[in-house]
């Protein structure tokens, strides 16, 4: 009889998560951001603690879906929502998510961000080198990883 490989998973409670968001934060001190652009969903709350921490009040939001709520890859990310070029031309954006796995989301965002004349610094919780496929790495992480996160606001999935 064959078992099912179960990925090993990495739990992170709200005591971790500030952690890392204060990590992030201490890397990120001194440099000036006009805006923070928030990658949904999983970036919605370490993004909200970060501008807390790092004192910024001009919050956009990216929707965007690559991975359904299985895990499953898109063909490429969707956007939903994208805030207007105007928000963001000439502008200093921290574009911020909880998990670089791929690269696939935040490099596209990244990627309109300068279509639109912002200039992006991605900052990301966790950052698994060996499953990127973009070319490029986030400005700012707090750990690398090749196991499954768990994150405190996905607990019930």
């Amino acid at each position: 009889m064959t078992q099912l490989a179960v990925p090993v998973r990495d739990f992170v409670s709200w005591e971790e998560l500030d952690r890392l968001v204060g990590f992030i934060a201490d890397r990120l001190a001194g440099r000036q951001f006009d805006v923070l652009l928030a990658i949904t969903r999983g970036g919605m709350v370490p993004a909200g603690m970060l501008a807390y921490r790092l004192k910024l009040r001009d919050i956009l939001v990216a929707a965007v879906e690559y991975y359904d709520d299985t895990g499953q890859a898109g063909p490429r990310p969707t956007f939903f929502q994208f805030p207007a070029d105007p928000l963001l031309r000439g502008k200093r954006v921290l574009i911020v998510d909880e998990v670089w796995d791929s690269g696939t989301t935040i490099h596209a965002v990244t990627e309109r961000v300068r279509q639109a004349g912002g200039s992006p610094v991605t900052a990301v919780l966790h950052y698994k080198p060996e499953r990127s496929v973009v070319p490029d790495r986030p400005d700012v992480h707090a750990v690398e990883t090749d196991r499954w996160v768990v994150y405190p606001f996905k607990a019930g999935q």
